[in-house]
């Protein structure tokens, strides 16, 4: 072979490649859609699948632990045999959040659900308490109705047995929920015909569901829950001024304290002086000003440069974490003074949570339960407008009802009162005219603010571009949710022809999965559950709107 013709061929062999690697490259709906059909089952977990144990987040030996006042499920002993799994039953029933302090159980492990559930992905390996409603939307959107109503029924299970819709089937959760989306999941499950067979099983299943539903909803009106004299509510862990028991090491809390340190006007006083190594007197004093050295060896390694954190931080990190926005500068520097706000996410959810328990109870033919709930969705409506809509801002924002100032921090949930639908056509129009101060190449960013951290600037998550896009379709901006939904699913899309997996964020000005992380959470995990869900909702919206045309 002649050079030239050497030349030729290797020239000719990586056009061929070239060619090859650019077709693989390219973004392929099919793809993704077969991706999350695939992704449904290695999703799946149950009671009876060893895999389901695993916690990598503590790192402990697997540990099931039953309701006191649940029977043995009958086929349990053969997967503690197969499993090599211990059980053990949970001290005493649970009547509400907080009963049974995670702390004083000999280890943390896994809380018994009686259904197969989708978990998130990666290490995410448990039923989450908002991730399920958009990963319920997915599995109806792809048929998958019997999934489901397992996911549902979980759910109801978590209120009966467990107090509430928990963060998820851990034991160090049994202080805390999640945002509230029990009811949005069962009015998803009830208005799917295919859910139930007939309607008389449908309003047999909602006569036990509802009594629940309104178990759950009690959660947000205890006093703890509560944002002051406003009629609102706010974000509140009963786990006490402490590390989260999820915490495997001090490092988190350590680059806190660093930030701090190197940002020192942002700091709202989260900093207390402390030594490394305190004395009897001074452990005695950080169990008030910071947190019990002596009972956490988390707390105990929370130090640098001569500081550690204020219990006031650890309560706002705690009530952080509860409004599944872990981690935004959005409440205080990393959060940590989330349980200072009424949220304006909380408060639309819980407006449509009631609104749903109205709807519920009419079916039922419980009018004064209806009128009830028609009477405190109101209410809570007019402490909205009130407290959380800013005509000079054109937006609702958060309100921080310890100083009694409105925030001033731009951030996506402000358009939560569209898919809630407590907004007016007005106040609708409004928010439709901001969407330029979150809208990028990828679709909705978080916010404004740059941080670092993963639920701000220039990121973008599914749950949030859904909930948006969904209430603006809802108040006729057909196209601009178009766009949104677009823009989303091809974010989605590009990232998978990238590198094969679908994931739990995406940077919203690249278009893409380049997600760079320096304050707080810095994996991008794959999956992911409500990535899945919110893709085939979008998808089916735009399939819907381009038939309207």
């Amino acid at each position: 072979m002649t050079m030239k013709s050497f030349v030729s061929v290797v020239l000719s062999g990586l056009a061929v490649l070239l060619a090859t690697t650019a077709a693989a490259a390219q973004p392929d709906a099919q793809k993704t859609r077969a991706y999350i059909d695939h992704a449904w089952g290695v999703l799946t977990r149950s009671m009876d699948d060893c895999s389901a144990l695993g916690d990598s987040k503590v790192g402990t030996r697997p540990l099931l632990y039953l309701p006191a006042n649940l029977p043995m499920p009958p086929d349990l002993a053969a997967v503690q045999a197969r499993c090599r799994v211990e059980v053990h039953v949970l001290p005493r029933a649970i009547g509400e959040l907080g009963d049974i302090a995670p702390a004083t159980l000999p280890q943390q492990g896994l809380l018994y659900l009686p259904h197969p559930y989708v978990v998130p992905g990666g290490f995410f390996n448990e039923m989450y308490g908002w991730d399920s409603y958009f990963i319920v939307l997915g599995l109806l959107a792809d048929q998958r109705p019997a999934m489901a109503r397992d996911m549902v029924d979980n759910a109801l299970f978590e209120v009966q047995y467990y107090g509430a819709v928990l963060n998820a089937n851990r034991s160090y959760y049994l202080t805390r929920s999640q945002p509230p989306f029990l009811g949005a999941m069962m009015r998803a499950l009830l208005d799917d015909p295919a859910s139930f067979k007939d309607e008389a099983a449908a309003r047999a299943w909602l006569q036990q569901a509802y009594p629940l539903a309104v178990r759950d909803h009690a959660t947000w009106t205890r006093k703890e829950h509560l944002a002051g004299a406003t009629g609102l509510a706010r974000y509140y862990d009963y786990g006490g001024a402490a590390p989260v028991l999820e915490f495997r090491d001090s490092h988190y809390l350590r680059g806190v304290i660093d930030w701090l340190l190197a940002h020192p006007a942002d700091d709202p006083g989260y900093l207390v002086t402390a030594a490394e190594h305190p004395d009897a007197a001074e452990i005695a004093r950080l169990r008030k000003t910071s947190c019990d050295i002596a009972a956490s060896k988390v707390c105990a390694g929370a130090w640098s440069q001569g500081y550690r954190l204020s219990a006031d931080y650890y309560l706002g990190d705690r009530a952080m974490r509860e409004s599944g926005f872990d981690t935004t500068f959005r409440m205080g520097p990393f959060g940590g003074s989330t349980h200072h706000y009424a949220p304006v996410d909380l408060n639309s959810l819980l407006y449509r949570y009631e609104r749903d328990l109205h709807d519920f109870a009419v079916q039922l033919g419980l009018q004064t339960d209806a009128v009830h709930w028609a009477d405190v969705a109101a209410a809570r409506r007019a402490a909205i407008d009130k407290y959380l809509w800013r005509a000079d801002q054109c937006m609702y924002m958060d309100y921080d009802f310890v100083s009694g100032q409105p925030s001033g921090y731009r951030f996506v949930a402000t358009y939560y009162p569209l898919w809630a639908g407590a907004a007016s056509p007005q106040q609708a129009a409004a928010l439709r005219g901001q969407l330029g101060v979150f809208e990028r190449k990828g679709g909705l960013q978080m916010s404004d603010h740059a941080s670092g951290a993963q639920w701000d600037a220039p990121f973008g998550w599914a749950p949030t571009n859904w909930l948006a896009i969904a209430g603006l379709d809802a108040y006729g901006f057909h196209d601009d949710a178009r766009r949104l939904a677009r823009a989303f699913t091809a974010t989605i899309d590009r990232s998978l022809a990238a590198d094969g997996t679908i994931r739990e964020k995406y940077n919203m000005a690249s278009g893409n999965a380049d997600v760079k992380i320096s304050a707080g959470y810095k994996d991008n995990v794959i999956g992911f559950g409500w990535s899945n869900g919110v893709y085939l909702k979008l998808q089916a919206l735009l399939q819907e709107r381009s038939g309207d045309r």
